[in-house]
């Protein structure tokens, strides 16, 4: 049974240089109700898990004896998602959608925000190498152009699988987020050059996991990611 604690999701991109780029990537968020997610706090409450999610995440026992409950319980059986879903469960024993998709959306919160906020720490564990080079640039060229974010993550509407691959030993998940924010951003006369400080706005975004099942290693690296139209 694979293990792990806090799982850190790789978050890839094409491109990313400036902040309109990024805000084209994950779609047009428009500031502040709530703090942004607290790992560190999530990873103290919840209980070591089968190392096969997201986040760590409570460890599920429910359909110990059907493998496949919880695949069958969110893709219809006839589908090709059911279908291949159930080879990336064959291939990661360990791995449960419901949990999966918890997970997905602490991540998606974590990253939107930690860009927002121009958190180069945090976004430092989530992102590969290359991908944190092209982040860090874009805020650099924000914080030269006197730019500041005021950004509010008011939560997640809906997340879903869209889409499930199994090539070769690779699993890939692609999931669907509509989540709202709000957010603005000032020029460094204090004027809002873009979004709304009062206006809560729609988010579609569609990202893309991966991860080689035959690694030990339970982290799931976000490989692609689009703005749904």
């Amino acid at each position: 049974m694979e293990s792990s604690n806090l799982v850190t999701l790789i978050f890839v991109v094409a491109a990313v240089f400036v902040f309109m780029q990024l805000r084209s990537v994950l779609g047009k968020r428009t500031g502040h109700e709530r703090p942004p997610f607290d790992p560190s706090r999530k990873q103290q409450e919840a209980p070591e898990n089968d190392g096969d999610n997201v986040i760590t995440l409570p460890n599920r026992k429910e359909g110990a004896n059907d493998p496949y409950k919880q695949i069958d319980e969110i893709a219809d059986t006839s589908s090709a998602l059911n279908k291949n879903l159930r080879k990336i469960k064959d291939a990661a024993p360990a791995f449960e959608p419901k949990e999966f998709l918890k997970g997905a959306g602490m991540a998606y919160e974590m990253i939107v925000m930690s860009f927002a906020d121009g958190d180069k720490k945090t976004l430092k564990n989530l992102l590969s190498k290359e991908v944190y080079d092209g982040f860090a640039a874009a805020l650099d060229d924000r914080a030269k152009a006197g730019e500041t974010v005021q950004s509010n993550f008011v939560g997640i509407e809906k997340i879903e699988f869209s889409d499930a691959e199994l090539r070769g030993h690779d699993a890939h998940l692609t999931v669907s987020v509509v989540s709202q924010m709000i957010s603005s951003t000032r020029d460094k006369a204090g004027e809002i050059i873009d979004g709304d400080p009062e206006a809560v706005v729609e988010v579609k975004d569609i990202w893309t996991f991966a991860r080689d099942t035959r690694q030990k290693d339970p982290n799931w690296k976000l490989v692609a990611t689009e703005a749904e139209d």
